[in-house]
Formats: C-alpha cells, sequence, structure tokens
C-alpha cells in the first residue's frame, strides 16, 4: 500500500523479501538459522579469542573486533526482516528507519576500514616478520580499530543527515526489506542530486581506499608467499590470507551491486539479492570461513572442546563419587562425615 499526500510521511512500508506467500515459511526457517548461527559464531569467535592463549595477537584482536561489528550489523536488519516475513503489513516510523540506516551505515562502513586494518596486519606479519611485534603494537591496533569506527559513523552521520532531511510527501512504500539508500532516494519528492553525490562519493573513497590498502598489501605479500621455499611454510600463509581474501571478496562485490552501478529498474532484483548477501549472509559467513580455514583457530576450537568436556567430565565422576557414598553411608547406617579428599 502506497500513501500519496501533500504531508511528510511519518511511516514506511516496505514490500519485503517476496511477494510469494509459500515461500514465506521457508524464507522465515532459513533467515532464523542464518541469524542464529550468525549470533553464536560471533560470540564465539570473540570468546575464543579472550580465552584462548594462541589467539592473542594482532590479527585475532581484529578478528574479534570484526565478529562484533557483524553481530551488531545483522542485528540492525535480520529481527527486523523476520518479523517482516509474516507480516501483512510491514511497517517502520521515520525515526525507526533512520536509526535503523544510521547503525547500518555506520557498521558498514566500519566494517569495510577493518578488512583494510586486517590487510596491513598480514602484511607486516608476512612481509616482516621479525619486526612484527614493533610493528603492531596494542596500541597500533586499538589505534586503527578506533579510526575504523569514528571514521565509519562519521560518513553514518553525513549520510543519514543527508538522506532524511529530504522530503517524503508521496508514496511511502520502500522497496526492499530494510531501509536503504537506493529505495529510499527513490520515494523523495526533493532534489536528491546532493545525496546520491554524497553516497557515491562516500561509497567510493571508502572503498577505493580499502580495496588500495588490500590490493597494495597483497601484492606484497605474494611476492614474499613464492619466494617461501618450504611449501609448508607457503600453504600456512596461503591459508590465513585466503579467508581474508574471500571475506572481503564476497562484501565488496554486493556493495559494488548495491550502491555503485547505474540506476536500472531491471536490476533492483540483483539490488535485493546483493543486499541479502552482504546484511545477512556475509556475517554469518565471515566466522565460520575463518574457522574453517585457519589451522590456529581450529586448534583453539578443539582445546575449547577438549577443556570443556574435560570439566564436564570432572564434574560428572564428582556426582558419581558423591551418589555412592551416600548410598554407602545410608546403606550401613553410618553418620554422614565429609569425604575425605
Amino acid at each position: 500500500m502506497a500513501v500519496k499526500n501533500n504531508t511528510q510521511v511519518t511511516v514506511f512500508v516496505f514490500s519485503g523479501l517476496t511477494n510469494n506467500d509459500k515461500l514465506i515459511p521457508f524464507l522465515f526457517v532459513f533467515f532464523l538459522t542464518v541469524y542464529l548461527v550468525t549470533i553464536l559464531g560471533n560470540i564465539g569467535l570473540i570468546i575464543l579469542v579472550l580465552v584462548a592463549s594462541n589467539l592473542h595477537t594482532p590479527m585475532y584482536y581484529f578478528l574479534s573486533f570484526l565478529s562484533a561489528v557483524d553481530l551488531i550489523y545483522s542485528t540492525a536488519v535480520t529481527p527486523k526482516m523476520l518479523s517482516d516475513l509474516p507480516s501483512i503489513r510491514k511497517t517502520i516510523s521515520f525515526n525507526g528507519c533512520a536509526i535503523q540506516f544510521f547503525f547500518f551505515a555506520g557498521l558498514a562502513g566500519t566494517e569495510v576500514l577493518l578488512l583494510s586494518s586486517m590487510s596491513y596486519d598480514r602484511y607486516a606479519a608476512i612481509c616482516h616478520p621479525l619486526h612484527y611485534v614493533s610493528i603492531m603494537t596494542k596500541r597500533k591496533c586499538l589505534s586503527l580499530v578506533g579510526l575504523s569506527f569514528s571514521m565509519g559513523f562519521f560518513q553514518s552521520v553525513v549520510l543519514t543527515s543527508c538522506l532524511f532531511s529530504l522530503q517524503f510527501c508521496g508514496s511511502n512504500l520502500i522497496d526492499h526489506f530494510y531501509c536503504d539508500i537506493p529505495p529510499i532516494l527513490r520515494l523523495s519528492c526533493s532534489k536528491t542530486l546532493l545525496c546520491n553525490m554524497l553516497t557515491i562519493l562516500s561509497v567510493g573513497s571508502y572503498c577505493l581506499y580499502s580495496l588500495s590498502t588490500i590490493l597494495v598489501s597483497y601484492v606484497f605479500i605474494f611476492t614474499i608467499i613464492l619466494r617461501i621455499k618450504s611449501s609448508e611454510g607457503r600453504q600456512k600463509a596461503f591459508s590465513t590470507c585466503s579467508s581474508h581474501l574471500i571475506c572481503t571478496g564476497v562484501f565488496f562485490v554486493s556493495v559494488f551491486i548495491t550502491y555503485l552501478r547505474p540506476p536500472s529498474s531491471a536490476l533492483e532484483k540483483q539490488e535485493k539479492v546483493a543486499s541479502v548477501i552482504y546484511s545477512v549472509m556475509t556475517p554469518m559467513l565471515n566466522p565460520l570461513i575463518y574457522s574453517l580455514r585457519n589451522q590456529e583457530v581450529k586448534k583453539a576450537i578443539m582445546q575449547a572442546i577438549h577443556n570443556i568436556l574435560h570439566v564436564f567430565q570432572i564434574t560428572v565422576y564428582k556426582c558419581l563419587g558423591l551418589k555412592y557414598y551416600l548410598q554407602k553411608c545410608i546403606w550401613n547406617g553410618k553418620r554422614l562425615e565429609p569425604m575425605p579428599g
């Protein structure tokens, strides 16, 4: 349903993911599963980095912050999408839309910059291994993370201010499943040239900076890797780099399809698919890719499982021993006394 009048729109209506009612139960179960895996995967990775001593390195500190960003980033979109799937009328207030977009844009910008910081970390580790500790100090890591968050939310403030200062006096139907720039700009009855230019400038500059950093870092990295004589050494270096490259590639391709393509009604469906990939699927894939392709993370997971099973085993043995002691005392009519040891 669309509203057409001369007053400012106060409520937006989403078109949602699909109009096919038969697909809704499947999509709900699928995306609920994706979201639960996202929560468990990212929280699990953060806890793993905190408790596993072999993961107390800059690379995994960056990874834990990336997981935190993915967790909140996904939460800004997915719960609302899930609640809207079975709903007949999928509404969001004007202020609610602005808040959702602010956090989504801020965290997306932060993720872009974190990915470039991670590539610089890999460059320092592989190309300058003897000076790695002095190059990637804890202070520098925190500075890069702080810069990523501050710059990410700075561009979010700029874009949110521009986008939601426009007039929306026509249709209130957002042809999407969350508040994003292209579908909202299509609804405005104001001149949108400035916001379009700011969007292209912001997304383009952030992506250009990040991609340039990543590409330059990996040119040096691959040059060094090819010089490594040991096949085991090359394989280890490639395994740590490939995880980062896969996550970066999936994220940037979907972002380019959404924001940096010429406007075309024929590509609006592809825009929705791309948005699903980088807003819902990528936050789930990142921890899975790093967990499945990184040997150190695998070892830390196996060690954590072993520790949990060991604690569980000791607890069971203690419970069984106490039960046996109590039964023996009752059977012999003895007065209960503290167990030795």
